[in-house]
């Protein structure tokens, strides 16, 4: 009986250190940058994009798109900072039949020429991509225009 007690005992804390360094060191983090703002980025710091072409859950960038626009998929277990909400986040099938992270049901992505940790090299680029203020998004078309704002 004592060590079956034991047993669960040290089960608990393990499964209790284990949320604790998933906690410390979430897959999705919030960058800071001057003249962007907030913007998501994985754990590493790379920056994270968004396709003004896709839709919610379907991603438009297929093929060519993406050797310059890597799909992001954190795997099963995405964990995020106190400031975000992991409800915000979910995972899509691609047409390839590849997984794809989505933030708020938008696939999420990586920019090729983003070399290092901070890079938003790919932000506005073609007037199609850009980074996600996690504060701000999605954005809402404007009535008249057609131009995206701020929700």
């Amino acid at each position: 009986m004592k060590k079956i007690v034991l047993f669960i005992y040290c089960a608990a804390m393990m499964l209790i250190a284990l949320n604790t360094a998933i906690a410390a060191n979430p897959s999705v983090t919030v960058g800071q940058k001057e003249g962007i703002g907030s913007y998501l980025a994985d754990a590493n710091g790379k920056t994270l994009y968004w396709f003004k072409k896709d839709s919610p859950n379907t991603s438009a960038c297929t093929g060519a798109c993406l050797e310059k626009w890597p799909a992001f998929f954190s795997g099963a277990m995405l964990t995020v900072p106190p400031s975000l909400k992991a409800t915000d986040f979910g995972t899509i099938d691609r047409p390839d039949g590849k997984k794809q992270s989505t933030f708020r049901g938008y696939p999420l992505y990586y920019y090729a020429m983003d070399l290092k940790p901070g890079d938003t090299n790919g932000h506005k680029l073609n007037e199609v991509w850009f980074v996600i203020d996690p504060g701000k998004f999605p954005p809402v078309a404007k009535q008249n225009s057609g131009a995206p704002t701020a929700k």
